[in-house]
């Protein structure tokens, strides 16, 4: 079956400007334009629709959904299975979540008691879930099913306090290394101070620090375009400079 752009759109549920901004950007272009000049989109197109559209509601860029369908390795049964896990695993944090506010509901009503550690479930483990879509494959082909699993264990037994802190070290720790860079010097006294802050940001995920570790991981940041795209959203270059003043920090 054919569609025209107004009646894909539509299918969709999608805006014609949409579909045709997709087209310009070379994402999803028409099987064929008709005499009279309309977009007609195929089946082949109505797929590689449905699975941009679970792309975007990931979360995942335009440019990126581009790259990833345009690989050679892309395989449309493998994308849906990614994305059923996904959803999956976004069904459990949202379930973690309602029933963190039915607790909180029946603890302002004086009918059960909470403890801190319950007061924060949901909220953990969407910490642990983000980082495992995003990273999770580079992470445990560098470091072992074990280590990450340990990490994780770490960061869902976080207490109330602990939390707290790890949200202000993070904020300290990119205000520190945007600072840093616009001096751009990775052997200066506030570029060590973003190492020494970086060193104890990985520590709430970590069991063991190592130097060697510790440069790996900024080298990763350099290597992987998603965690140079973290850094680089604070100023572009960021990664790099992380890199090279842990690689004088950890001498």
């Amino acid at each position: 079956m054919e569609y025209t752009v107004n009646k894909l759109a539509k299918l969709a549920g999608v805006s014609t400007r949409t579909l045709r901004y997709y087209d310009e950007l070379g994402l999803l272009s028409p099987a064929r334009i008709s005499s009279n000049g309309y977009r007609i989109y195929g089946q082949k197109e109505i797929d590689r629709l449905q699975q941009i559209l679970f792309y975007r509601e990931l979360g995942v860029p335009l440019e990126e959904i581009r790259n990833i369908l345009a690989s050679k390795d892309f395989n449309g049964l493998s994308a849906l299975e990614s994305h059923l896990s996904a959803l999956l695993a976004r069904r459990k944090q949202l379930d973690l979540l309602i029933a963190n506010v039915e607790k909180t509901v029946k603890a302002m009503k004086g009918e059960i008691v909470m403890s801190d550690q319950e007061k924060f479930e949901g909220f953990l483990q969407k910490l642990v879930d983000d980082n495992e879509q995003q990273y999770g494959k580079e992470v445990r082909a560098k470091y072992g099913d074990e280590s990450v699993n340990r990490s994780n264990a770490k960061v869902l037994n976080m207490s109330k306090e602990q939390y707290v802190e790890l949200e202000k070290l993070t904020a300290e720790l990119n205000e520190t290394l945007k600072a840093a860079f616009e001096q751009g010097d990775p052997t200066g006294e506030l570029a060590q101070k973003t190492c020494e802050l970086h060193k104890k940001w990985l520590c709430f995920y970590w069991d063991d620090y190592s130097k060697e570790a510790h440069i790996g991981v900024t080298q990763m940041y350099v290597d992987d375009p998603r965690f140079t795209a973290y850094y680089d959203k604070i100023a572009p270059g960021c990664a790099a400079f992380l890199r090279d003043a842990v690689a004088i920090y950890c001498k």
